[in-house]
């Protein structure tokens, strides 16, 4: 198969070229017009598949929640906002509850699945701060330990690429350093930490934060806090919510002008309202409510998530918080791609790589979604 654009997006600019995919694979990028296209976009954008390293949820589904089928229709459905790789994402609750689904995620792995396709998944607590534990159920944080993370493990199958910690409850750092020399990412976040704490966490293996500004120390000129050490520590990756709510449109661009065009990472921490059906949702046991801005909240006001979509995201960054382009679609794309090291396969269009291809129109929703060289959208 062959598509093509007059805007493909190539080491950081537009070209005019063609796609030929076989299989699942980009096998060539050449000329436009070189050959008979199947499908030419004309002036629309192709741009890499985005990658969402945090999401609960959407379409009514929770990934606490022990519903395989929930799951696929997740994944068979998020590609309508170019969504093309995924870290189905945790949320504190009991080992009983956060057990039965690390099984769920590594069944639908196993027996397979249409859409975007899963790279792990993303063990979002319970080894949290009480302190900043946000929307986080306090009444199921625990003690992170390796022996207790192994047990997660074990259920998800080796699937836990990517977990969320407070370093400060993790004594000697242990789990820190446990988890990053088994190959799992280790991201700081909802932690109280101080600068110190954290840059050691980072010494130790820690190589992320998560969503930067929320459920961290914030940044004082005498209190630099995690977010003064997700700024500092540049070459560090960090989270960010780009849904103009959970962070004010010039705080984004102040973020991603310090940050720079390759360690930003756009998350849209989706709750599983996101495109569902009007009912009263919950989120780690507790019930939440939506508000006309799309952000969830407790019943105290407590932010507890986003109904963001990727390319929603993407608009926002580049069109009102006036961030670059190509740095607003690096924390979508490459960005997470690097932090997951799959960018050997992921995160931009190249000879060799995975065909996951978006095809934007000017206003930033989606025309057609590739997954793996198939189309997702029906036109």
């Amino acid at each position: 198969m062959i598509i093509q654009s007059k805007k493909v997006w190539v080491m950081g600019q537009f070209i005019p070229a063609q796609i030929k995919i076989t299989e699942d694979k980009i096998e060539r990028i050449q000329p436009y017009a070189t050959e008979p296209a199947d499908k030419d976009y004309q002036s629309l954008r192709l741009v890499p598949g985005f990658i969402d390293v945090h999401t609960h949820g959407a379409y009514g589904y929770d990934t606490n929640e022990p519903d395989p089928e929930g799951l696929r229709n997740w994944m068979r459905r998020i590609p309508e906002e170019g969504v093309t790789s995924i870290l189905p994402t945790t949320v504190t609750q009991s080992p009983v509850v956060l057990t039965g689904a690390l099984m769920n995620v590594a069944k639908v792995v196993e027996e397979g699945y249409e859409g975007a396709q899963i790279l792990g998944i993303h063990f979002e607590g319970p080894f949290l701060s009480m302190e900043y534990k946000g929307a986080q159920p306090p009444e199921h944080i625990a003690e992170g330990t390796p022996a207790a993370f192994d047990q997660y493990q074990k259920a998800a199958r080796g699937l836990i690429k990517y977990i969320t910690l407070a370093p400060e409850e993790d004594e000697d750092l242990a789990l820190t350093r446990y988890c990053a020399q088994h190959g799992v990412v280790v991201s700081v976040g909802h932690s109280g930490a101080d600068y110190d704490t954290a840059v050691m966490a980072i010494a130790n293996g820690a190589t992320s934060m998560t969503h930067v500004f929320n459920g961290m120390t914030g940044l004082h000129h005498r209190k630099p806090g995690i977010t003064g050490a997700a700024m500092r520590c540049r070459d560090v990756y960090g989270e960010i919510i780009c849904d103009g709510c959970h962070i004010e449109l010039p705080v984004l661009n102040t973020y991603f002008a310090v940050k720079g065009r390759d360690y930003g990472i756009m998350i849209t921490d989706s709750l599983c309202a996101k495109n569902g059906p009007k009912k009263d949702y919950e989120i780690g046991g507790h019930p939440y409510t939506l508000y006309e801005d799309g952000s969830a909240h407790l019943s105290d006001g407590t932010l507890a998530g986003s109904t963001l979509m990727m390319n929603q995201g993407l608009r926002i960054l580049a069109e009102e918080a006036m961030v670059p382009f190509d740095t607003a679609l690096n924390a979508c794309t490459i960005n997470p791609a690097r932090c997951l090291r799959v960018d050997d396969r992921k995160g931009k269009l190249s000879a060799g790589y995975d065909a996951d291809i978006v095809v934007l129109r000017d206003d930033y929703s989606v025309e057609q979604t590739y997954c793996r060289g198939k189309a997702m959208l029906r036109q």
